[in-house]
């Protein structure tokens, strides 16, 4: 599908092409989503002047890149990734670092080098809001994002007005078929084609070979798992009980690990059990869904199931494998997270939430203050005029319609994203100075 860059010994890095006369900024991509979103974007960045470069650190990465010129391996181990990045930044006079995620470790050294020598940080991530947007941030996500800092009061103070409230692109696209796929595909050429990257090893806790296995059982199962979801709603629906809904994410996900308490799910599931079986009405049930692309390498239906054996509430827990979100949220009574994004859709509908870890939705209004124990038991509601606030602050600043796998979903996000990385300022500091693109009304004259 692609070349393959050319073979470099660890400590060497290709020969610089001749730098066109108008690039003024020199990118480096490091780690991006599973498949071509980052090759397309050097694509853009290319035809504006500017010099792109890519450092992998697989087969993975490399299969997805087209540049040989521009293309770096990193042959070494993560404790040999900072003195590699100086030299790369020296070399190269890269002026801008763009990541998919900041929080995985070669990621977070990246962050940390860049801030020391005044670099731009671009970030890539799922949406804040999802599942029909990505997220755009400079220097952090997350945890670390700008927006944890930035009061709902300042938010409103901002704000453009809107003919309309934009609640989601007019243009539907899914994306988790591609990236199951994506996914799938990536760790293969990890397990199959990593003779060059001998030293690697994944963020992840498991091997790549267990990934791979993974990723290709979750492709394979998932019209099964699919019938299984259907029935179990159904009976659920059916059945007329209250319930809380419990939002389960990736246990090896970096907002799970970097902006939580807990280590492992199986805590999370303990911790929400024990309190929903003391505080909650007798009659009502507790739904945990798993999150779309869990694999089962947490085990968390069988830590879900100990747990509820052990609080004597196991007739009245569920567990309901991945699916859209909507149909299970529409009849909840109430949600409880980590901090998964998908709280923001309960926000958007009146639902209250409890939230367990960071997270940039965590602000007076929105999420309940309340200990856990009381929120099962009468939980407090959010106020719709904050999140009304907090929704179109997103929407005006960094969150792009669009995908990262899907060609169509990625064709609209790459017209977006190129000039909002050639911006100097980022998406929060532009709503400000009222320099913000109406992505939004662009996007329903194209629907």
């Amino acid at each position: 599908m692609f070349q393959r860059g050319t073979p470099l010994p660890q400590d060497a890095l290709p020969p610089a092409p001749t730098r066109p006369a108008t690039a003024a900024r020199i990118f480096l991509l490091l780690q991006g989503p599973h498949g071509p979103f980052f090759d397309r974007l050097a694509a853009l960045l290319r035809e504006t002047g500017a010099e792109v470069w890519r450092c992998g650190f697989n087969a993975g990465d490399e299969h997805f890149w087209s540049d040989r010129a521009r293309f770096i391996r990193h042959e070494g181990n993560v404790a040999d990734w900072p003195a590699h990045l100086e030299r790369i930044l020296e070399t190269r006079g890269i002026t801008d670092i763009v990541l998919y995620g900041d929080v995985r470790p070669i990621h977070a050294k990246a962050r940390k080098i860049a801030e020391e020598r005044g670099l731009t940080v671009h970030v890539f991530e799922e949406g804040y809001l999802r599942p029909y947007w990505i997220c755009y941030e400079r220097q952090g996500s997350n945890g670390n994002s700008a927006l944890m800092q930035i009061p709902l009061a300042s938010m409103r103070s901002v704000l453009r007005e809107q003919a309309a409230e934009v609640h989601r692109p007019p243009a539907h696209w899914g994306d988790m078929r591609q990236h199951k796929f994506y996914g799938a595909f990536y760790h293969f050429l990890v397990l199959i084609a990593n003779h060059r990257y001998r030293a690697y090893t994944g963020h992840r806790a498991i091997p790549v070979i267990q990934e791979f296995r993974l990723n290709l059982r979750r492709l394979v199962f998932s019209p099964f798992h699919s019938l299984q979801r259907r029935f179990q709603w159904r009976r659920l629906r059916l059945s007329g009980r209250p319930y809380s809904l419990v939002l389960m994410q990736l246990e090896h996900d970096s907002n799970f690990l970097g902006h939580s308490p807990f280590t492992r799910n199986a805590q999370f599931i303990d911790q929400v059990v024990e309190s929903f079986a003391r505080a909650a009405p007798p009659h009502h049930q507790l739904v945990f869904k798993a999150h779309p692309l869990e694999d089962g390498r947490a085990r968390n239906l069988d830590a879900l199931r100990a747990a509820a054996r052990r609080f004597g509430v196991a007739h009245r827990v569920h567990y309901i494998r991945g699916g859209k979100l909507a149909e299970v949220l529409s009849l909840a009574r109430s949600v409880v997270t980590v901090n998964s994004t998908g709280a923001q859709q309960a926000l958007w509908r009146g639902i209250p939430v409890k939230a367990l870890g960071r997270a940039v939705y965590v602000k007076p209004g929105l999420v309940s203050d309340q200990s856990l124990d009381s929120f099962f038991e009468s939980p407090d509601a959010p106020d719709p005029q904050a999140y009304r606030t907090f929704r179109n602050y997103l929407l005006q600043t960094s969150q792009i319609p669009g995908g990262f796998y899907a060609e169509r979903s990625r064709a609209h996000a790459l017209r977006l994203v190129a000039d909002m990385m050639l911006s100097p300022e980022d998406p929060y500091q532009a709503l400000a100075s009222g320099r913000v693109l109406h992505r939004h009304q662009m996007h329903d004259r194209e629907s």
